[in-house]
């Protein structure tokens, strides 16, 4: 199953390493660029990589590098490590995401961050083994120099032009930025599940209480699960298209949905 909760935490704070993985998020984000201090870059790639010598049970591991020639050097130090699941490119470029292929065939989320990333999505979802686009929402913001209002309006044409890049190229849905409003969880709630609805499939969290709102927004309710399931077990009956129950028509998009339903069920 594809993740759909991605909690960072600093790469300089191994103390808090042990906690984030028992938070409950699908994936934990070793973070590398923002949140460490330049001082502090080489000792947080030391921290990172003394955890990484192996995996730890169904929890993702990534790990968010540097930009430019010290990314190149993290992802140098990382490529081989048994508890690597892949890396985040911050401020992703088609040419960055080539070059960083040059020096290992990692799994790679590309964040979109900049107003150049916005004019090569396409190529960007393109590039060989990106697992998922993210969204990069503080810093893009501050490249646009727009100052999103509370219901976030100005930002909504920006992510879908990353869903549908991410659809054409028949990647996974995209992960949803963060929340830097710790303390509001149902405004967190209220805009994740829009996320969700405007066809994203994770988002990224800052603090383990936002995870809890984050997988229950992502999780079909057991209506949702029951019915799907009965439109896909009358589908091996029934060809080409049907009216359910309630006067719906059936056809293979509604069956198409309907799996994407199942696909989500959460195993834990």
């Amino acid at each position: 199953m594809q993740p759909v909760s991605y909690l960072y935490v600093p790469g300089n704070r191994p103390e808090r390493f042990s906690k984030t993985l028992a938070s409950d998020a699908d994936a934990v984000i070793f973070d590398l660029e923002d949140a460490v201090a330049v001082p502090m870059k080489d000792y947080a790639l030391e921290a990172v990589v003394a955890h990484l010598q192996q995996p730890v049970g169904k929890v993702e591991q990534w790990v968010r590098i540097n930009t430019g020639e010290r990314g190149i050097g993290d992802l140098g130090a990382l490529a081989d490590l048994p508890g690597l699941t892949g890396i985040f490119v911050p401020k992703a470029t088609r040419a960055a995401l080539d070059e960083l292929a040059t020096v290992a065939d990692v799994a790679r989320c590309a964040l979109i961050e900049t107003a150049a990333a916005l004019l090569e999505l396409p190529a960007i979802a393109a590039a060989h083994n990106i697992a998922a686009l993210a969204m990069g929402e503080v810093d893009l913001a501050a490249d646009l120099g727009v100052d999103p209002s509370p219901n976030e309006h100005e930002l909504w044409p920006l992510r879908m032009q990353v869903v549908v890049a991410s659809a054409a190229a028949g990647g996974q849905p995209p992960i949803g930025p963060v929340s830097t409003d710790i303390k509001d969880l149902y405004g967190l709630g209220h805009s994740t599940e829009a996320l969700r609805r405007a066809g994203f499939g994770a988002r990224q969290a800052i603090h383990p209480s936002q995870v809890p709102v984050i997988n229950l927004a992502f999780t079909p309710t057991a209506k949702e699960v029951e019915r799907a399931e009965a439109l896909l077990a009358r589908a091996q009956s029934d060809d080409g298209v049907w009216v359910d129950e309630s006067g719906r028509m059936v056809d293979e998009a509604v069956l198409r949905s309907a799996r994407r339903i199942l696909a989500r069920r959460r195993s834990n």
